[in-house]
């Protein structure tokens, strides 16, 4: 069976053809993954533009599904059904890619199945490396989401923990444009994190309640929170430059190696609480900020520490790409699942 999938959530138009394998283990299979990115248009803004975003998704979603077609070397009678993201994103953005879909769905005579973004993303674990020991705790860690999941059977995802205010991602690039330093911005806070000394400056934990390991579990004690550190590099960065002190290169690796740091401790930390308490027989991590260095280090090591298997998707599958919504429509369609005529885009949609 293959399917198309389409993703355009956010500022990446992409398309992707992806083939079941007959294989127990490793079911899926990438035919071709095509992805349009927005970034450079985006740049100059310091973040991304929802009017913009869906513009532009509209002038490159033709051409990326027909090269995606191409490199998979299939035409539409070739298809078995497409999927499509049905949110949560930017809702202008969704409704390119759910009206695109709708359309083809309908013109090739093809089931058109709805897929979670986040559901998309947990499922590029196991497009990469096969299917996961269950059950499984999942954070999926990104610009616009940090949720934790328990995964108890394929296609099941219970939501555990989550971030009060900011995700990590969206708190690495407004530290990154507070330092002048571009967007996007967790790439380049990586980068210049491994030159820093990341115990430079005072920085606050980001924990919601304490960590009491003995005590009864609280409510909303494996949620994250990111803003307050957010604010702490602010006021940091402030005090600096009232005091007359210009921010060296030294300076901001510091700073960037210091904030990553303290991000990461609290991703690893929280991911392996929720491991522990629910018998995680693994633990995955995917989303953007997966492919951040210093988090798939810690990953490991934490993981070959507590003799827990850890996985991580491909950096090309680590950001927003439509394999991932290919694989999870492959998934939700072998349950029966299919969108009604409908079908529309939501914002907020939540992940059941």
């Amino acid at each position: 069976m293959k399917i198309l999938g389409i993703e355009t959530s956010c500022d990446e138009t992409a398309a992707a053809v992806v083939e079941e394998t007959g294989n127990r283990t490793r079911p899926w299979a990438i035919r071709s993954s095509v992805i349009a990115s927005q970034a450079p248009i985006h740049r100059e803004w310091g973040g991304v533009v929802p009017e913009l975003a869906s513009r532009q998704h509209i002038r490159d979603i033709c051409g990326v599904v027909e090269r995606a077609m191409s490199d998979a070397s299939v035409a539409w009678p070739d298809l078995d059904a497409l999927a499509v993201t049905e949110g949560p994103g930017l809702v202008g953005s969704l409704l390119v890619g759910i009206s695109f879909a709708k359309s083809a769905a309908a013109a090739a005579s093809l089931p058109l199945v709805p897929v979670h973004h986040l559901a998309g993303h947990i499922e590029s674990l196991v497009l990469h490396n096969g299917e996961l020991p269950l059950p499984a705790v999942v954070l999926v860690v990104s610009g616009g989401h940090t949720s934790l999941y328990v995964v108890r059977q394929a296609g099941s995802y219970e939501l555990v923990g989550r971030t009060r205010d900011d995700a990590a991602g969206e708190a690495y690039d407004k530290v990154a444009k507070l330092l002048g330093l571009g967007y996007p911005g967790g790439p380049v806070v990586d980068k210049l994190a491994r030159s820093g000394h990341d115990r430079a400056i005072t920085l606050p934990a980001t924990r919601l309640t304490h960590a009491d390991r003995n005590a009864p579990h609280l409510k909303g004690d494996l949620d994250f929170s990111f803003s307050g550190l957010k604010t702490a590099v602010l006021r940091h960065v402030t005090e600096r430059k009232q005091a007359g002190h210009t921010l060296s290169a030294a300076d901001i690796a510091d700073i960037c190696a210091t904030f990553q740091r303290v991000v990461v401790g609290t991703l690893i930390d929280r991911t392996f609480d929720a491991a522990r308490r629910f018998q995680a027989a693994s633990i995955g991590i995917a989303g953007g900020v997966s492919a951040n260095s210093r988090l798939r280090e810690e990953l490991r090591a934490r993981g070959e520490a507590r003799e827990v298997p850890t996985f991580v998707p491909s950096l090309a599958l680590s950001t927003d790409n439509a394999a991932m919504i290919a694989a999870a429509g492959l998934r939700r369609f072998r349950a029966g699942v299919v969108a009604p005529p409908d079908l529309n885009a939501h914002a907020a949609l939540p992940l059941a």
